[in-house]
């Protein structure tokens, strides 16, 4: 595996975890018992479902379907085209490739979100790692929509 790939994957995997932790159910000793609902994949977005994500300061946004994501800012809104690689962990998925050489993962998880601009409510948490940057923001899909005003 080239050395980009595997660092992408460190990186996916932070990502998830950070973004998908969920602590409390744990005992105050710290240990927890895992059953076989702990260990299952993430099912709550469909592989054949469209993501669509977007954050703000600064703003970006876009949509992954199947194995390709487009990524848009305000300075390339025509948008730039990721090849990624789905991975669905035990709270959240993930999607992982490399745009300009540099590891580019998009990590969501399930989560009332709000974009802080709109009365917009996302049900899913977005976390970006993006050219050496990290950044938060929202997430939906057709089948789980944001509510609120539409998007413009």
């Amino acid at each position: 595996m080239a050395k980009g790939k595997l660092v992408g994957a460190a990186v996916a995997a932070t990502l998830l975890a950070t973004a998908c932790s969920n602590n409390a159910s744990a005992p105050a000793s710290g240990t927890k018992t895992f059953d076989a609902e702990d260990t299952r994949s993430f099912a709550g977005i469909g592989p054949d479902e469209v993501v669509h994500f977007t954050g703000t300061e600064p703003f970006w946004g876009g949509q992954v379907a199947g194995g390709n994501l487009l990524y848009t800012t305000p300075d390339f809104q025509q948008g730039e085209s990721v090849a990624v690689s789905r991975f669905a962990g035990r709270n959240g998925l993930s999607f992982n490739g490399d745009l300009d050489g540099k590891p580019f993962v998009l990590a969501l998880s399930p989560d009332a979100c709000s974009d802080g601009m709109s009365d917009r409510k996302y049900p899913f948490t977005a976390t970006l790692q993006v050219r050496d940057e990290l950044r938060q923001g929202c997430a939906w899909t057709e089948k789980q929509p944001f509510s609120g005003p539409p998007q413009p």
